[in-house]
């Protein structure tokens, strides 16, 4: 599968499974996992896009692109923690989702998690990536007043 329909599936995945809050989550692969899945075949070959994450405001996940529901195409970890003790789940999810509906807004940013910069009820998330669609390395933060309140990493690329 090349770079471009897989970043062209991402687009579409991502925006309706866990960035979409009025998407339900898929049955749980793990135990304490939250998991949201995506189907839709392209160029006659069924993608599946799977992503499931452990934690509330400190949490760990994956995401695995399948071609024909058995063969992984590609991948990414991440993990991201909300440096302020205070916040809650729901506070970064209401912070995060809005940020990552925006994936693929800013053409100069790979489709992995938000855009380079977004700003949502007084909050700034920011999001660096080094790397391509292969083989890549991110980070993003979220600010508020000027302070650092999260933080989280990714990394990933094609499967083989």
């Amino acid at each position: 599968m090349n770079d471009k329909i897989i970043i062209s599936f991402l687009l579409t995945a991502k925006k309706q499974t866990y960035a979409n809050a009025k998407m339900a989550k898929a049955p749980s692969t793990r135990q304490g996992s939250k998991d949201y899945e995506y189907n839709e075949t392209i160029n006659g070959k069924r993608m599946t896009y799977h992503d499931t994450y452990f934690g509330k405001t400190k949490f760990i996940g994956e995401e695995v692109v399948y071609i024909d529901a058995d063969k992984p195409e590609w991948g990414m970890n991440y993990y991201g923690a909300a440096l302020d003790e205070s916040l809650t789940e729901e506070v970064v999810d209401g912070i995060l989702r809005p940020a990552l509906m925006q994936v693929g807004i800013d053409k100069e940013v790979l489709p992995l998690r938000g855009p380079r910069h977004f700003e949502h009820d007084g909050y700034v998330y920011t999001f660096t990536v080094d790397g391509n669609i292969s083989r890549f390395t991110g980070t993003e933060k979220i600010f508020k007043g000027g302070n650092l309140i999260y933080i989280g990493h990714c990394h990933g690329g094609t499967i083989n």
